[in-house]
């Protein structure tokens, strides 16, 4: 079976895309790939620029335009596929497959709605939703199978679309999982309650959007006040002068606008916590963000919200609280602090779920077999 992955994504910004042709590489699935990678921010159907000029917003669709017929132009070369799956933010990218291929199933990755984006980037003027979620709507039903990372992602299709809808996990890149061999995390219990001399090491990375809940994190923090901790901080966004303002002046607490994709995941390894989610919006609820998949991956012990789908997904792999809740959150990190033993088995469970269940060739399963479904249907 061949599969065209086709499209305007950028995987060194969206990992998503990398994941499933690797999972699907492996699955033993020949891969083709066709990409034209175009700057997301003029992707960003859903928050079209509030500041931009007329021109500027012309510039962006030339750009677009550009992109999309060099992605043609490339698909009539190669090989003709069997299925073609359209990366995520593939709205428009799968109406001119539709158009090369018009007998060959699509797929489409709807990772993220209109409305997602929206409420992570900032709620986008109501004419341009409107229209975002015209193109959306055009994008689904387009596709004969449309890929979501959640079941609650999935039951909010609409009912007609629900059944051509599978549930894809996001998983992590094998980049991931070698970060945490070769940082070589001990999961021995340590000798010791967290000191001065060895605190214990909590990571969070992310847009700082309110899905993340940041703020969270950083009324949490504020109530260890004196604890033996080392926490890195590493994003920007929306909320991060709110929990910067809420940790205050803390030098236990490093900072780090971003940190290159090439080195989050040795980073993120030298912690012995990463800390998930905490927001209580409707899609904070929905969710298992990338740093879940991945902070487990890299051998960390998880600590995120008390959601349905991350409960459903890490069980006893990781440590929940109620969203939203700092008081909750606080006292987690600071039983954690003072356990070594079980930060040491939080971290072998994470690890060895994340081993059997996050890879790429474990998450495209279902994609597979959906797949070989659609291809034998149409021969």
């Amino acid at each position: 079976m061949r599969v065209m992955v086709f499209g305007t994504y950028d995987t060194t910004v969206h990992p998503r895309v990398g994941i499933l042709v690797e999972g699907l590489q492996r699955q033993g699935v020949d891969v083709v790939v066709c990409n034209a990678a175009l700057d997301q921010e003029d992707l960003s159907s859903a928050r079209p620029p509030r500041n931009r000029q007329g021109g500027s917003r012309t510039k962006a669709r030339v750009r677009h335009a550009a992109k999309l017929g060099q992605l043609a132009a490339r698909a009539r070369r190669l090989p003709k596929p069997d299925a073609v799956l359209c990366g995520y933010r593939g709205r428009v990218d799968i109406q001119i497959a539709r158009r090369l291929f018009p007998h060959v199933p699509l797929v489409l990755d709807h990772l993220e709605s209109v409305d997602d984006v929206a409420d992570r980037t900032g709620r986008a003027p109501r004419a341009g939703l409107r229209f975002a979620m015209r193109i959306e709507a055009s994008a689904i039903r387009a596709a004969d199978l449309v890929l979501v990372d959640t079941e609650e992602h999935r039951r909010m299709l609409a009912p007609a679309d629900r059944q051509r809808a599978v549930v894809v996990p996001i998983g992590a890149a094998p980049h991931w999982f070698d970060a945490g061999r070769d940082v070589g995390a001990d999961l021995e219990p340590a000798p010791e309650p967290a000191s001065t001399e060895h605190p214990l090491r909590i990571v969070a990375y992310g847009l700082y959007s309110p899905v993340q809940g940041a703020p969270v994190i950083g009324a949490a923090l504020r109530q260890l006040d004196g604890y033996p901790l080392a926490v890195t901080m590493v994003g920007r966004g929306l909320q991060l002068q709110r929990t910067r303002d809420l940790v205050g002046q803390d030098p236990r607490v490093r900072w780090h606008a971003w940190v290159p994709g090439s080195e989050l995941p040795r980073l993120v390894a030298r912690h012995d916590v990463c800390l998930g989610v905490f927001g209580t919006g409707a899609k904070a609820l929905r969710v298992v963000p990338n740093k879940v998949f991945q902070g487990a991956a890299a051998g960390c012990a998880v600590v995120t919200s008390d959601t349905a789908p991350q409960h459903r997904l890490l069980g006893g792999a990781a440590r929940f609280v109620p969203a939203g809740n700092p008081d909750a959150l606080a006292d987690t990190l600071r039983r954690l602090a003072g356990h070594p033993a079980e930060v040491a088995r939080l971290r072998g469970a994470a690890v060895e779920l994340a081993r059997e269940r996050f890879t790429p060739q474990s998450v495209v399963e279902p994609l597979v077999e959906r797949l070989e479904l659609m291809v034998g249907k149409g021969s």
